[in-house]
């Protein structure tokens, strides 16, 4: 799906500037076609057979020219069906390579990953200028995936505000003081998609991301009939007998 969407793109600018390249070509053959005729000898004028090749080599560039324009309308048509493909998303949990979230409701939540156990792991929260708000220690230093939601109290600068897109950053480092490999996440259900610049972009949480970021997708998890508390007891209560005579 993504490398569809990137193969869509990459085809309308190469399209566009065949086309381009045509029309240009076109022309200067016109230019060439007419300054021939009107420069030629009478008393040898050009070959018939030479002027309709001529004429014939004009013709299929300027069928070229057309077909260039249907094939940008047929990819512009894939486009939007990218979008449709990217609405069968909405409603899964995504798991995304993006570190930007709007803050909501006073808290910005994100996820991050360590590749090891770390010696010492920094976090920090930019605002949208790059301006660093808040640092402190990742509050889990284990290898794996931790979850972490800032609660807008800055350590430097303004406090957060609801609305504002902040960003998170990670630094590990490893026992002997050596990078460690990590990086920061964003995990939510889909709940929409839009089109930018003719790429699916996905609203995850309170983070909007480019479909190319995603790098997993599960189905929305929905609690069992175990998981919720009461049901089965509720239900033998109203299948008891001395119930159903009361």
């Amino acid at each position: 799906m993504v490398d569809a969407v990137s193969a869509t793109t990459n085809a309308t600018g190469r399209i566009a500037a065949g086309t381009g390249m045509l029309a240009s070509n076109f022309e200067t053959f016109l230019t060439l076609l007419t300054s021939q005729l009107k420069n030629q000898d009478p008393l040898s004028p050009v070959d018939s057979n030479q002027f309709t090749a001529q004429l014939t080599q004009m013709a299929g560039v300027e069928q070229q020219l057309l077909t260039n324009d249907l094939l940008k309308s047929l990819v512009s048509v894939q486009g939007g069906g990218g979008l449709g493909q990217a609405a069968t998303y909405i409603g899964k949990e995504a798991t995304a390579a993006w570190s930007a979230t709007k803050m909501a409701d006073g808290k910005a939540t994100w996820s991050y990953e360590l590749g090891a156990n770390a010696s010492s792991a920094t976090l920090q929260v930019l605002d949208g200028s790059g301006n660093v708000v808040w640092s402190g220690d990742a509050p889990s230093k284990a290898s794996g995936l931790h979850d972490f939601t800032w609660d807008g109290k800055a350590t430097s600068g303004n406090d957060g505000q609801d609305g504002e897109v902040y960003t998170l950053k990670i630094t590990a480092k490893d026992a002997a003081g050596g990078a460690l490999d990590s990086q920061v996440l964003t995990r939510g259900r889909i709940t929409g998609v839009e089109m930018y610049d003719g790429e699916p972009y996905l609203t995850v949480g309170n983070a909007i991301l480019p479909l190319s970021s995603v790098i997993a997708l599960e189905e929305a998890r929905n609690p069992s009939v175990d998981e919720k508390p009461g049901l089965l007891s509720s239900l033998a209560s109203s299948l008891n007998p001395s119930n159903l005579f009361s």
